[in-house]
């Protein structure tokens, strides 16, 4: 008899420890101002971030592409406890991936954080793994935003 193949995951994790307290990272997740100067992987650049920070409340990511396409990410919050954890949902304006939620994890760790994000819900591997890409790249760009703030409060 056949055995039936694992099921494939459709959710993805990157985890990433930086050097600032939580709730400075915390702030780069949620501040319009600060959201344009680093959110995005290495080559986009955030051309509008909308962020309405209440459980409900929509946020609205315009990244041009070192095409110059732009694209814009959007979604609600589901669940915020400020420095902790924010929960939405996830979605594209140019592709729809579906219902997904991201959950971010701000962890104190010892005067730095330890965050975990966490992205849920993926119709397939595909958009996972090029969602793993991005995300990657966007804890890339925070570490060095991060860095280059080094000092300011």
């Amino acid at each position: 008899m056949p055995t039936a193949a694992a099921p494939q995951t459709t959710s993805l994790q990157v985890r990433r420890t930086f050097a600032a307290p939580r709730e400075k990272v915390f702030r780069a997740w949620t501040d319009p101002k600060t959201l344009k100067e680093w959110f995005g992987p290495p080559g986009f650049k955030t051309t509008v971030a909308e962020v309405d920070l209440r459980v409900g409340g929509k946020f609205r990511l315009t990244l041009q592409k070192p095409t110059g396409e732009v694209v814009t990410a959007f979604g609600a919050f589901r669940e915020i406890r400020p420095s902790e954890r924010l929960v939405c949902s996830w979605n594209w304006d140019y592709n729809d991936i579906g219902d997904t939620t991201v959950t971010l994890e701000f962890l104190d760790a010892g005067g730095e954080t330890d965050l975990v994000l966490t992205h849920e819900r993926f119709q397939n591997v595909e958009q996972r793994d090029s969602h793993n890409v991005g995300w990657t790249g966007c804890f890339d760009q925070l570490e060095k935003f991060l860095h280059s703030q080094k000092g300011v409060r």
